[in-house]
């Protein structure tokens, strides 16, 4: 390992020395100039291996990436009361410090994604909203101004709290949709939708993250386009790390790093017509386990008669 990763590894081992023992991850000066630091250390391109680190590094950049999802729910939550005081809380999202990246990852996102679409979305689904669902904010305000979109999230607090934000807008309102339901009990309603965004940190962890994948590709309508968040170079040490081997039963279309103030990369995935199975450009090497369930419920039982786990609204 180079001199340069060294540098970088000795820097986000100090600022997760101190993260690690904050009383608080709730927004505060000293959270948000430790995060802020961190962040800056990423950004600039390096050429680190993540599959390279030893034991040791490996199990501190999980811990971090814990500790970062968890600050990011405490200051999406923060901000989002904040914006549900204004009489119209969409006209005040620029307070959200982030705000900036988040047009730019949108504009990314929707830009890979048109090159693969032949006309606009109507339906979209993004599973892990949070309490400020800006990507949906963002694109359904500036991109997709006519699509539904549905937003999935674990946490009832969370989409309460979401769905505050849109009260005021009459078209959002009635655009936008909040279902609390964990991605992996959401069955045939996931076969409804155009395009499905997958959250960065919707499964931190690799197998989970290719077995909500394989769920999705279970059941994602064939043609339906699945946008991932990934992470690249140094900034693996803030989100989980997607390849394109993890999106088995999708053909990989478009896969891109930002080396900007963007810290996520971005992969265009589509179900193929022919489900998931062996065939050219497809990541997918064999059927998922779901598939291969949903034959046998289908052969037994008749496709009426299924029975579905269907997200709560």
């Amino acid at each position: 390992m180079g001199g340069q990763a060294e540098m970088l590894i000795q820097k986000i081992s100090e600022l997760y020395d101190k993260i690690s023992k904050l009383p608080s991850l709730s927004p505060s000066k000293e959270v948000d100039a430790l995060f802020t630091e961190l962040v800056h250390a990423c950004i600039p391109q390096n050429p680190i291996d993540v599959s390279k680190l030893n034991e040791s590094m490996q199990e501190m950049r999980t811990k971090l990436i814990a500790i970062c999802s968890e600050a990011e729910s405490l200051l999406e939550s923060h901000y989002s009361d904040l914006l549900a005081s204004f009489e119209n809380p969409l006209d005040h999202l620029e307070l959200f410090p982030y705000y900036s990246n988040y047009l730019k990852l949108s504009q990314l996102e929707h830009t890979l994604l048109s090159r693969h679409v032949t006309g606009p979305p109507a339906r979209v689904a993004f599973v892990g909203s949070g309490p400020l669902p800006l990507t949906s904010l963002v694109l359904a305000t500036r991109h997709m101004r006519t699509a539904a979109f549905h937003n999935y999230d674990v946490s009832a607090t969370a989409n309460e709290r979401a769905r505050r934000l849109v009260r005021a807008d009459a078209d959002l309102g009635a655009r936008m949709a909040f279902r609390t339901c964990d991605v992996m009990a959401a069955g045939q309603a996931l076969g409804g939708y155009d395009v499905v965004f997958l959250a960065a940190l919707v499964g931190v962890g690799r197998e989970e993250k290719r077995r909500i994948i394989e769920h999705l590709a279970c059941y994602m309508a064939p043609g339906a386009k699945l946008v991932v968040r990934s992470a690249h170079g140094a900034r693996v040490f803030l989100y989980p790390v997607v390849e394109a081997e993890d999106l088995r039963g999708f053909e990989v279309m478009s896969v891109y790093h930002p080396n900007d103030e963007v810290i996520n990369s971005v992969i265009v995935a589509r179900k193929p017509h022919h489900g998931p199975s062996i065939g050219h450009g497809t990541a997918g090497m064999r059927p998922c386990k779901c598939c291969k369930m949903q034959a046998m419920r289908a052969e037994v039982s008749g496709p009426l008669e299924r029975a579905d786990v269907s997200p709560t609204v």
